[in-house]
């Protein structure tokens, strides 16, 4: 049901975001001749992204992050867990068909408050009141027979509504049930807040982050965890690059090459690399070594293919025209060919640096001392929410940090790509 409804809010806020930039631009917009120019539908090159997007993107999943966990960052917050007194009544009957009604007083705190028991005051009824204390999100059992007097009890009715075992009855601020012994449970009313153990607050993750980037992590420094990881990415992705573009040109220049090897990167391409941890295990161990062998195969299959893909793709028209200014075959190699396959190497190299970054998480399941991936599943041994949101943050940061220098360096150094 949450689900659901951040699903709902995330749709109504994109919607309600888009509105708003159009309106907002509709009132700054100049009525001049270069307004009214338009650009193709589906011209895939006149697309750029757009930045009021992209920070009312962050913003609102920020915000949805925020209500959702009742931050004090946000202003609004949806409904949460009902916390304070209520209370219900019950009716109990002994075994000589006597009854009596008595009210049970129930103090819901948060999770991590430890309130003084409560006691409630005694007489000579059959029934007696009862209190009890039960936290946020959590059901608690309440023996409302206890210190009820008479042979043969049981309740028979919550909030004068008849109730049996297996049964339930709405009562403010929460659900009591009976179990199939006959005894009463109640659970107060959760919101639509998501428990801290589940997804926990901005803040929450913050002082998490801090606390770990001062005093570290089982028994190493934040930086060293994450360094170790982007060691190994980078180890993994530069033997994976020096045989799959090798590799790659072959297959695009020989038709021997190709023949010989394309069954098997046709048959290794579409084989996640997690699959192939077992593996990986048996013959390399489940030190360094097999971590770093995991990460050469993920990024050897992506760059051969961009690898012959980039020497497909080049201009025939271009290298007609080095032969017919008499160039050689290693030149039209050096010259033509390289150059013009290299746009599709780095898209490709983007794409297994990414592929990369996300197996070193699970290349690091296995007797990882150090790194993120190693960070986040001891955490989640220990249910340690803000610990791994911790990670997945940096992982993601780090990731998009290195997609923008990759994609900054082809700007660089194939300063042609786009251009005939």
């Amino acid at each position: 049901m949450t689900g659901l409804t951040i699903l709902v809010v995330y749709v109504g806020l994109f919607a309600a975001g888009w509105f708003a930039v159009q309106l907002l631009r509709r009132r700054r917009r100049h009525r001049d001749f270069t307004s009214l120019k338009t650009v193709t539908f589906g011209d895939e090159s006149a697309i750029r992204p757009d930045r009021y997007a992209s920070v009312l993107s962050v913003l609102v999943i920020f915000l949805i992050w925020g209500a959702f966990t009742g931050s004090r960052l946000v202003p609004l917050h949806v409904p949460g867990p009902f916390l304070g007194d209520t209370s219900f009544s019950y009716t109990a009957q002994d075994a000589n068909g006597g009854s009596d009604a008595a009210m049970v007083t129930i103090q819901v705190h948060p999770l991590d408050a430890r309130p003084e028991p409560r006691e409630t005051a005694q007489d000579d009824s059959l029934a007696q009141d009862d209190a009890a204390s039960i936290a946020a999100w959590r059901s608690g059992f309440v023996n409302v027979l206890a210190n009820d007097r008479g042979e043969g009890l049981r309740v028979t009715a919550v909030d004068d509504t008849a109730i049996a075992p297996g049964g339930e009855v709405r009562v403010a601020h929460g659900i009591v049930a009976m179990t199939a012994k006959g005894s009463l449970t109640f659970a107060p009313d959760r919101g639509l807040q998501m428990e801290p153990i589940w997804l926990p607050s901005p803040e929450a993750v913050a002082t998490r982050f801090v606390q770990i980037a001062r005093d570290g992590y089982q028994n190493f420094t934040l930086w060293e965890h994450l360094g170790a990881s982007l060691l190994r990415v980078l180890i993994g992705f530069a033997a994976g690059s020096a045989i799959g573009i090798p590799l790659g040109y072959a297959m695009g220049l020989s038709g021997w090459f190709r023949g010989w090897f394309d069954p098997i990167v046709e048959f290794m391409r579409p084989v996640p690399p997690l699959a192939l941890i077992p593996l990986v295990i048996i013959w390399f161990g489940i030190w360094e070594t097999g971590k770093i062998v995991l990460l050469f195969l993920a990024a050897l299959w992506v760059m051969a293919i961009s690898a012959r893909a980039g020497v497909s793709g080049v201009n025939l028209t271009k290298i007609h025209a080095a032969y017919s200014l008499g160039a050689s075959k290693w030149q039209i190699l050096r010259h033509v060919v390289m150059p013009n396959s290299l746009p599709e190497i780095f898209t490709g190299a983007r794409v297994a640096m990414g592929v990369c970054w996300g197996t070193v998480v699970a290349a690091e399941l296995v007797a990882a001392q150090k790194g993120a991936g190693m960070m986040i599943i001891a955490a989640s041994k220990f249910q340690l929410t803000d610990i791994v949101i911790t990670g997945i943050v940096l992982i993601g940061i780090i990731g998009y940090g290195i997609d923008i220098l990759m994609r900054g360096a082809e700007r660089y150094l194939v300063p042609w790509k786009g251009r005939s």
